[in-house]
């Protein structure tokens, strides 16, 4: 007896039903099982071909097996099939026919409704939502070879002409190997258009990060939206290997590796005077390679002082520190709080002509004109240290390192900035206090960081209310009391909201608002750093000083109604 398979599995319900309505004997249906899979396709598909038993049975059977509805094939006028979604390859394959279209709905009849990966195909070449409808799989057979036969082109016709041919730097000068791996022409036409939609759907949704991740059985596009993760597309799993292959040529990487991590970018012109630029990193993980891409937009860099959302005393501690001729102007936070947009913002207002700025990053993400920017490369020897030696001996004014991950970029940083340099950077705390102590555990002299740090501004991005649907919400007082507002508060009156949830948001919430937590290295900061005073010494300082700390900023823009005390609690803790 053959071993089962899992075709006997996926149709072992419908197998015996077949059986013991009597359509099919019981030794023809344990042939059909396993030759159907050596033939690679359906049971249904075997037994109709092979006239085991009749279409019509079978199609009344699964409709009253699944209780999908019924369709006359000869009821479908050809006329008004939506020939934008009738791709000759997927029709053929699955046996299948799209044949009415509303909305964001296409209906599908089917012979046989328990092929998932049928649907995904559909799903995924088309964009819509798949309603299935149960046809007679003989009678569907000779309707598609008819259709098809006369629309043989119209598999892609749907889609915008312009997605094929997306001015995209680095894609499409592949030798012949990438060629081979990446498919034929014909095969690759779709996929180059669907990743280019994907990208500019990402761009358009306002995603700051996309991931590509292939599963056992499975494959996932997801975006990250104001913070969030949210599944964008679920492609068949067959495709995983052709969208991995075609990303890393688009971002110029060896798409024979697969052994390996590797970096790329991307960019893409949308129009003459904007591109967008995507850094990507690939990652071999269990199932494939799983692909990143992390949105550079330029136009985040021109935002400008006052879309940052800093309180106005806040903007004025950063804008006076940065017109100081000299010091050290230290941002933190983790991964995704908004430090590099806070850094260029930074530097687009100190760049003019006058000013000589160099920067040393890994990598460069945002090109600005006007300023030196240098990719930081370790395994040539270009490390952050190295290029700070270099720059100051390039007649500096303001040097901008990405991150101080280290003792000997730390010494130097501190050295420029004592000498009549203005040094920024960042570095990876969860407070300001933390970021001097910080330097203190790197190795560097307390007197050195109270006598060159000038200000330290820990952020955080936190996801701000729709406009739209906000509703007011009221707490009790010990409640609110307890999560740091002050009698102070109450007595100026404020209106805390919630989020709700429209046609015009996500979940109640829409963009992002800056969270900050900005303190000048005043004289009383300073004696503290120099008796080696630990971050609480230097938090209790900086709230006598008056600046408030992340959460204490996080409560006021509550009270301003910009976002809600769940989010403050999420982002910088309730407590």
């Amino acid at each position: 007896m053959a071993t089962p398979s899992s075709n006997t599995l996926s149709f072992g319900g419908l197998a015996k039903r077949l059986v013991n309505e009597g359509l099919v004997d019981a030794t023809a249906m344990q042939k059909a099982l396993v030759e159907s899979q050596k033939e690679q396709i359906s049971l249904i598909s075997y037994l109709v071909k092979n006239k085991i038993a009749k279409g019509a049975q079978i199609a009344h059977l699964l409709a009253d097996e699944f209780g999908d509805p019924l369709i006359d094939v000869d009821a479908i006028d050809p006329e008004f099939i939506p020939k934008e979604h009738l791709d000759e390859k997927i029709v053929k394959q699955y046996n299948l026919l799209p044949f009415f279209k509303r909305g964001k709905r296409l209906f599908v009849a089917m012979g046989d409704p328990t092929r998932l990966d049928a649907i995904d195909a559909v799903r995924f070449n088309t964009g819509l939502n798949i309603e299935t409808v149960i046809a007679d799989e003989e009678k569907l057979s000779k309707m598609i070879e008819k259709i098809v036969d006369s629309n043989s082109n119209a598999s892609m016709e749907g889609l915008d002409d312009d997605l094929e041919n997306l001015d995209i730097t680095g894609g499409d000068d592949s030798d012949k190997k990438d060629k081979d791996i990446v498919g034929s022409a014909e095969d690759e036409a779709p996929i180059v258009k669907y990743v280019n939609k994907v990208l500019l759907d990402a761009i358009k949704m306002g995603a700051s990060d996309l991931h590509f991740e292939p599963y056992e059985k499975a494959y996932r596009i997801r975006f990250r939206i104001d913070g969030v993760l949210r599944e964008y597309a679920r492609p068949p799993i067959q495709l995983s290997g052709k969208l991995s292959a075609r990303l890393k040529v688009m971002s110029q990487m060896d798409i024979s590796e697969r052994r390996v991590p590797q970096d790329g970018r991307i960019k893409l012109k949308l129009s003459k005077s904007k591109a967008i630029d995507f850094r990507v990193n690939s990652m071999p993980t269990l199932f494939g390679e799983k692909l990143c891409l992390r949105i550079l937009d330029p136009s985040s860099a021109m935002l400008g002082i006052d879309m940052l959302g800093y309180e106005p005393d806040q903007k004025k501690l950063f804008m006076d520190a940065l017109e100081k001729p000299q010091g050290m102007l230290l941002i933190t936070g983790p991964t995704g709080s908004g430090k590099t947009v806070s850094l260029y913002t930074g530097l687009n207002i100190l760049n003019r002509e006058d000013t000589n700025i160099s920067t040393a990053e890994d990598p460069v993400e945002i090109n600005l004109e006007g300023i030196n920017q240098v990719n930081v490369n370790a395994k040539v020897g270009l490390t952050f240290a190295s290029a700070l030696k270099a720059f100051l001996r390039q007649d500096p004014e303001i040097i901008m390192l990405g991150e101080i991950r280290d003792l000997e970029t730390a010494e130097i940083a501190v050295k420029a900035a004592q000498t009549g340099h203005m040094v920024l950077s960042t570095l990876h705390t969860n407070s300001a206090p933390e970021t001097l102590t910080r330097l203190r555990n790197m190795g560097i002299p307390s007197f050195n960081i109270a006598t060159s740090v000038n200000l330290v501004i820990a952020q955080r991005l936190g996801r701000r209310l729709c406009s739209a649907c906000k509703k007011p919400v009221e707490y009790p007082k010990p409640t609110l009391v307890e999560m740091g507002f002050t009698e102070a508060d109450f007595a100026k009156g404020f209106t805390l909201y919630e989020p709700v949830g429209c046609d015009q948001c996500r979940d109640g919430y829409k963009g992002r608002v800056g969270i900050y937590e900005v303190m000048k290295v005043t004289p009383k900061i300073a004696r503290i750093i120099m008796e080696d005073g630990n971050s609480l010494a230097i938090a209790e300082a900086m709230d006598a000083e008056g600046y408030p700390n992340l959460r204490r900023s996080g409560l006021i823009k509550a009270m301003s109604g910009l976002t809600s005390l769940q989010e403050i609690a999420k982002i910088v803790g309730a407590d």
